[in-house]
C-alpha cells in the first residue's frame, strides 16, 4: 500500500502546507508519493523532493493544470488511485475544490480535516466548531482524506527523491478559467504567518483597523478578523479567522477586541500564544488566553505600538 499526497501551491509557490501534509501522511506506516501538478513547476517539484518522508515526486507539467481547476485536478488524481491506498490533500481552498469530487468519483466517504492519525485506518477530526474532537474509522480500501495542516508541524530535508513525469494532459471541458481577483498585501499570508494579530467588532469601524497597521509592521505579523467584524463590513472576508474563515495557528496570535465566539476560537485555539485585548472580563475569548488584559483597546493599542 501507498500514499499519494495532492501538493499544494499558488502559481508555483509552494505552500507549507504540503509539507505539513506530508507530515501527516508519514504518520500511515506507507511510501509517500507526492503529486506536484501545475504548468512551469520544475523548480518546485525539485522542492518536494527535499521533503523529508517523500519517496518519489510525481511531476504533472501541463498547462491544462495552470490554474488546479477542480475538474481537471480530480481526473488526474483518479488515473493515478488505482496505486495507492490513501490520497492526501490540504485542506485548503484548493484541496477542498476537488478532493470531495475525488471522493465521490471513487465511491468513498471523504475524511475532511484531521488533526492526528491513530493507525492508517483511524483518524481524529474536530466537530462542533471544534468543541468536541471524533475518532473516526473508515472501512473504504481507500481512504480519500483533507488534513488541517495547523496540526502537523513541518518536515525537516532529505536527500532529493527521484522525479517522475506524468504525460497526462486531461483537460476537462465542463469549465474553463476565466480570471482570479485576489488581495495584495506586503505582509505574511495569513495561514502561513508566524505572528497574527487580528480585530474584531470592537474596533467599531474599518477606519480604526488601521491601529493594528503598525503593530503589525513591527511584529512582522499578518492582520486577521473575526467574523463579527467581516459582516458589519468592516475589513474584506479575505482576512477572516474562524470555522467558516480561515484556520491559523501561528507561534502569537493577538486577539484585539475580540469576544471569542466559538466559531472564532475553533480557528485559531491551536496558536501557541494567545494574547487577549478586551474591556470586557467575561469574555469568552479569556478562558482560552495565555495573557489577557482588560482594557480599552483603544487606549492600549497605541501605548502597545510605542513600547513595541
Amino acid at each position: 500500500m501507498k500514499t499519494l499526497v495532492i501538493a499544494d501551491h499558488d502559481n508555483g509557490q509552494l505552500k507549507p502546507e504540503t509539507s505539513k501534509t506530508i507530515n501527516a501522511a508519514v504518520k500511515l506506516g506507507f511510501a509517500v508519493d507526492v503529486l506536484v501538478q501545475g504548468a512551469d513547476i520544475s523548480a518546485m517539484a525539485n522542492d518536494v523532493a527535499l521533503i523529508d518522508g517523500v519517496s518519489c515526486v510525481l511531476v504533472a507539467d501541463s498547462s491544462a493544470y495552470a490554474h488546479q481547476l477542480a475538474e481537471n485536478t480530480a481526473d488526474l488524481v483518479l488515473s493515478l488511485a488505482s496505486d495507492y491506498s490513501h490520497i492526501v490533500a490540504s485542506a485548503t481552498t484548493t484541496g477542498k475544490n476537488f478532493m470531495p469530487r475525488v471522493a465521490a468519483l471513487l465511491d468513498v466517504a471523504q475524511i475532511s480535516e484531521i488533526i492526528d492519525v491513530v493507525d492508517a485506518e483511524t483518524f481524529k477530526r474536530p466537530i462542533y466548531a471544534g468543541n468536541a474532537i471524533a475518532t473516526v474509522k473508515s472501512l473504504d480500501t481507500k481512504k480519500v482524506i483533507t488534513v488541517r495542516a495547523s496540526s502537523f508541524d513541518l518536515q525537516s530535508d532529505q536527500a532529493a527523491a527521484p522525479l517522475t513525469t506524468i504525460d497526462a494532459n486531461l483537460e476537462n471541458q465542463l469549465s474553463n478559467f476565466v480570471s482570479v481577483e485576489q488581495t495584495e498585501s506586503e505582509r505574511p499570508e495569513l495561514t502561513a504567518a508566524d505572528v497574527v494579530i487580528s480585530g474584531g467588532r470592537g474596533m467599531q469601524n474599518g477606519e480604526n483597523f488601521a491601529l493594528l497597521n503598525g503593530i503589525a509592521d513591527k511584529l512582522g505579523a499578518a492582520i486577521g478578523a473575526s467574523r463579527a467584524a467581516v459582516d458589519a463590513g468592516f475589513v474584506p472576508n479575505d482576512m477572516q479567522v474562524g470555522q467558516t474563515g480561515k484556520i491559523v495557528a501561528p507561534n502569537l496570535y493577538i486577539a484585539v477586541g475580540i469576544s471569542g465566539a466559538i466559531q472564532h476560537l475553533a480557528g485559531m485555539k491551536d496558536s501557541k500564544v494567545i494574547v487577549a485585548i478586551n474591556k470586557d472580563p467575561d469574555a469568552p475569548i479569556f478562558q482560552v488566553a495565555d495573557y489577557g488584559l482588560v482594557a480599552d483597546l483603544f487606549d492600549v493599542l497605541p501605548e502597545l505600538e510605542t513600547a513595541l
